[in-house]
């Protein structure tokens, strides 16, 4: 007895780590913890998480070795420059860059609208400091050139660096030049240098903002490669541009705790592996810095969008209501979809045409095992509204 329940619990410890990529989320964890049997309720998400990796043989491999990776070279090092309680790295819609043994970062916050750049190091702090804000203002506008989970130095690529316009210099003027980025990593650090202090290390930084339309510049920087996939795999391009300013603001270098990369944050394991199995004909999985590609990354993401529909959900007749599904899908997977109406999957699409599509959203959105599912479907249909003028195939 006691051995099963503590199988059960390093089971929950497990899918933590690994960011319960498969969409049963933290929030039914915490329901389990919490229930009056938890013993019960652990084994029947592992019963949950069984049958998906059963699906997805290579998942908790890869997901557990994703985890492992994050931990050893980036974290363990962050907290021994920055201290234990400083967990600042890269997320969905933040950029965060280390550099120079980790003593400088860079974050660049794609919600809020702004930039910051700090120091901890203590010989010459503002001359490495104008380093970091110069190599941060030319940023290349190739993701699969950086590597976000170390300190290695990037090497400034030609071309317009991925911030263009995104900020504008203190003449109001994009930086696209060596020589603009260092005279305004001057100007900030003349003007706007403060300091502040974690435990015993003093930090210099300067915080700056990013122009009233950089969303809308990046928007447009991948309306091209949006056009092109939603053609190919026929797929509306307003829900495409929906689910990439939902999982990542049009962040190229997004990546998450749930080993998921790019702009449309691709699964390597399990969107990716499905693609290539049923789209690409070809074995194995893409992998994490391929992802990071904003052409591949689409054409993946994509792909998977039109697995779900013409696969996954395409018993479901009523258009709009397997797009809420496929929304739904797209992040917790169609199995979850399919649990929201009925524990038996043939009850469930039964279910689903016997109903209207605004009932088909409000069950989605209301009865949803994962909470996060629940809240993604809202917020990209929400999302989609303003791309609407788009073309409505799909």
């Amino acid at each position: 007895m006691i051995k099963r329940w503590t199988r059960c619990l390093l089971a929950l410890v497990l899918m933590v780590l690994t960011g319960c990529s498969n969409g049963i989320g933290p929030d039914r964890i915490v329901r389990i913890l919490i229930s009056h049997d938890p013993k019960t309720a652990a084994v029947e998400l592992a019963k949950d998480q069984g049958q998906y990796y059963a699906t997805h043989p290579r998942a908790i491999k890869k997901d557990v070795a994703g985890f492992n990776r994050l931990i050893a070279k980036l974290t363990d090092n962050v907290h021994e420059v920055w201290g234990k309680n400083d967990d600042l790295v890269a997320s969905r819609k933040t950029y965060v860059k280390y550099t120079n043994n980790y003593r400088t970062r860079a974050a660049i916050d794609f919600q809020k609208g702004y930039v910051q750049v700090e120091t901890v190091a203590t010989v010459k702090p503002k001359q490495e400091l104008q380093q970091a804000i110069v190599a941060t203002l030319l940023t290349p506008d190739d993701p699969t050139k950086v590597d976000l989970f170390s300190d290695k130095a990037f090497i400034l690529g030609k071309g317009k660096p991925f911030l263009y316009k995104q900020v504008l210099d203190q003449d109001n003027q994009p930086i696209e030049w060596s020589w603009r980025a260092n005279r305004y990593a001057d100007y900030l650090i003349k003007h706007h240098l403060q300091t502040r202090h974690i435990g015993y290390k003093k930090i210099w930084y300067v915080d700056f903002p990013m122009s009233q339309d950089s969303l809308k510049i990046r928007e447009y920087r991948y309306s091209d490669l949006i056009r092109r996939y939603a053609k190919r795999y026929s797929i509306n391009e307003g829900l495409i541009y929906a689910i990439v300013k939902t999982e990542s603001s049009f962040n190229p270098y997004a990546v998450s705790h749930a080993n998921a990369y790019g702009l449309m944050q691709v699964v390597p394991t399990t969107a990716g592996a499905d693609v290539y199995r049923r789209i690409k004909k070809r074995s194995g999985q893409p992998s994490g810095r391929a992802l990071l590609s904003p052409s591949f990354n689409i054409d993946i993401g994509t792909a998977y969008l039109h697995i779900l529909k013409t696969v996954y959900l395409k018993e479901i007749r009523n258009p709009l209501s397997r797009r809420y599904s496929i929304i739904s899908a797209y992040n917790g997977g169609a199995g979850n979809v399919f649990k929201t109406f009925s524990s038996r999957q043939s009850w469930a699409i039964s279910r689903i045409n016997s109903l209207s599509s605004s009932q088909v959203y409000r069950y989605l959105t209301k009865d949803h095992p994962s909470s996060e599912s629940r809240r993604y479907l809202y917020k990209v249909n929400k999302a989609e509204q303003q791309f609407k003028t788009l073309d409505t195939a799909g």
